[in-house]
């Protein structure tokens, strides 16, 4: 007998299989009951009822724990073993004293659901702790897909039980930083402890219930060596890359949502020197430095009434008092493209952003729609100027229809030709090559064969790259020698 079946036979006027007694009906000639014709969708309430006497207990268990635990919860003093222990035992005697009877399985199944619950993210928790899933997205109490390898799945297994407890996980979530979401305020984003970002969406924005998207960042972050044997890019295009930043040159990483800008931007914010004083500007924490010498900023939405607003801009402003050898913007979507510009033309040499762009040329066009929102009125052609003196790399990522995330091209600034900047593919990647059986782009990046001016300006500085890095035969060579 299932738990729901188990449940349901506590009912008041249960039978031991779950079903109500029938009385009242007219008997028969015979003193026999004439045979019932079922009515529509009387074959579905039988586990209609048992979910919601399931439901019921799992509700009742959680309220009752919450009762008795609830200033523990949030005891800093205890750690997370001690406060899961008395969780754990608190859930053992509240199941205890329920007079429903519950298998072995059943009561597992039910003490880890709880306990999701109570210390993790309910439904979603062993999503969380899963390392093959990159990205979650709640669309409602029952639908939530999850991405594994670039591919996006619905997954059955993970329900939540209303939008109540969907809201109640959303709450969890922003709460721990120290942000809120209610009808005034029905958008927000957030992260996790792990620095996974998070973005829900609740009623009356959204239509069919809360909406909750976690982009997920892994617990040990991505090195330019993992980047190496995925693929995503080769060991020349690396080390160029590598001398750029040490090199002091002003790099911006552009692509579409979802491309791998931030962990491009995290790598390449690795190949800055340790004695280098680097400022972070970011709405919601994501870069994981590992220098020592990292101050991190994090904007602030307005509060309730609308005031204390503190946004991107205003932090890239505050950084160029803050004595700064590196800026880092985890992204300009606004008027801080201007105060970025800025920055990067006035002494803050190795300055680093992101911008959603789908190729350099568009990087460029964006970033000049960007400084015009910062509300003045300046000449294109200045703009223009402002960017081919600032930019010096852009690093572009997409990704691709077998799910893989590579970097398509890496493209230098070269200055103004008339009112056009003027820009120079250092590596591309070979879509020529095709696909294999299995759909994978056979394709790598590979050297165009130029040299980029600031070559030069690299090597005043003691950094020498040798010819073999810009090269297209000596990728193919490696390449060859991989097969």
């Amino acid at each position: 007998m299932s738990l729901s079946e188990r449940i349901n036979s506590q009912q008041p006027g249960g039978t031991p299989g779950g079903e109500p007694a029938k009385q009242g009906a007219p008997a028969a000639p015979g003193g026999t009951t004439p045979p019932t014709t079922p009515r529509s969708g009387a074959g579905t309430a039988t586990p209609m009822r048992q979910d919601v006497a399931a439901t019921e207990l799992r509700h009742r268990i959680h309220q009752q724990l919450i009762d008795e635990l609830g200033p523990i919860l949030f005891d800093r003093r205890l750690s997370e073993d001690d406060l899961r222990k008395r969780v754990h035992d608190q859930l053992q005697a509240a199941i205890s004293m329920e007079r429903v009877p519950l298998s072995a399985a059943d009561k597992a199944r039910l003490i880890q659901d709880v306990s999701d619950d109570i210390l993790g993210y309910g439904p979603i928790d062993s999503l969380l702790k899963e390392d093959e899933v990159t990205e979650i997205m709640v669309n409602g109490p029952e639908r939530v897909f999850v991405e594994r390898s670039g591919k996006l799945t619905k997954d059955p297994a993970v329900r939540f039980l209303d939008e109540e407890h969907v809201r109640r996980v959303i709450d969890k979530i922003v709460s721990e930083i120290g942000r809120r979401i209610d009808e005034s305020t029905p958008m927000v984003d957030a992260r996790l402890p792990d620095g996974s970002r998070v973005n829900a969406v609740i009623s009356p924005l959204a239509i069919g219930g809360p909406f909750l998207t976690i982009r997920k960042f892994a617990a040990d972050p991505l090195q330019i060596d993992d980047l190496i044997r995925f693929g995503s890019i080769n060991a020349h295009a690396a080390r160029f890359l590598q001398a750029c930043i040490v090199g002091r040159l002003n790099a911006v990483v552009a692509g579409g949502t979802g491309t791998g800008k931030t962990t491009m931007l995290n790598v390449m914010s690795g190949f800055i020197p340790d004695d280098e004083r680097i400022v972070t500007v970011e709405d919601a924490k994501e870069l994981q430095l590992h220098q020592e010498h990292v101050l991190c900023m994090e904007s602030r939405p307005p509060n309730v009434e609308g005031r204390g607003e503190v946004t991107i801009r205003d932090l890239v402003k505050n950084t160029l008092r803050m004595r700064p050898d590196r800026i880092v913007v985890g992204e300009c979507r606004s008027g801080e493209a201007l105060d970025m510009l800025q920055a990067m033309n006035t002494g803050h040499d190795g300055s680093l952003t992101t911008v959603h762009a789908n190729s350099p040329r568009d990087t460029l066009a964006r970033l000049e729609t960007l400084v015009l929102m910062a509300g003045f009125d300046l000449p294109v052609r200045a703009i223009r100027e402002q960017m081919a003196s600032a930019i010096d790399v852009i690093v572009q990522l997409s990704r691709l229809r077998d799910g893989s995330r590579r970097v398509t091209h890496i493209t230098e600034v070269q200055g103004m030709e008339g009112d056009v900047i003027t820009l120079q593919d250092i590596f591309l990647f070979d879509f020529g090559a095709g696909v294999d059986e299995h759909g994978k782009y056979r394709g790598q990046l590979k050297a165009t064969g130029v040299r980029p001016k600031f070559a030069e300006k690299l090597a005043d500085q003691g950094i020498r790259l040798g010819a073999e890095v810009f090269s297209p035969e000596a990728a193919e060579r490696k390449a060859v020698s991989r097969l």
